[in-house]
C-alpha cells in the first residue's frame, strides 16, 4: 500500500508479483484508488468550535507537526494563531485534541535568532 498526498490510497489487487510470467488476461493486476477520510477529531476539554474546525482543516491539509520527544504519538500542530497539542492514534483514524494555546511571535523570533548566532 502506498500513500500519496491528496488523501488517496492505492492498493494492489491481484496475484503476487512473482506470478507475472504465468499471468493471463483474466488474472490482470488491478489498481484501485480510494479516498482516505481525514481523521476523526475528539475534543477532551470543550474547546471552541472554531478551534476544532481549524484543526480539522490543518489535518486534512497535511499540516506539518512536531512530535513530542518525551511522549510517542503526541504532536504539536501549528495553526495560524494557535498551536494544537494532539494525540494521534497509530491507525491514523482518530485524533484527540488535548490542548490549544496562542502562538507567541516574540518567542518564535527569539528562538530563530538564537539558532542563527
Amino acid at each position: 500500500m502506498k500513500h500519496f498526498s491528496g488523501l488517496r490510497v492505492f492498493t494492489y489487487e491481484g496475484p503476487p508479483l512473482h506470478w507475472r510470467s504465468t499471468q493471463n488476461e483474466n488474472e490482470r493486476k488491478h489498481f484501485m484508488a480510494c479516498t482516505k477520510l481525514p481523521p476523526i477529531v475528539e475534543d477532551l476539554h470543550n474547546h471552541a468550535a472554531a478551534q476544532l474546525t481549524e484543526l480539522r482543516v490543518l489535518l486534512s491539509g497535511n499540516a506539518p507537526s512536531r512530535p513530542d520527544p518525551r511522549r510517542p504519538g503526541f504532536f504539536e500542530v501549528d495553526g495560524r494563531d494557535s498551536v494544537f497539542y494532539i494525540f494521534r492514534y497509530p491507525s491514523g483514524c482518530k485524533v484527540l485534541l488535548l490542548g490549544v494555546w496562542e502562538r507567541d511571535a516574540v518567542a518564535e523570533m527569539a528562538a530563530c535568532a538564537a539558532t542563527a548566532a
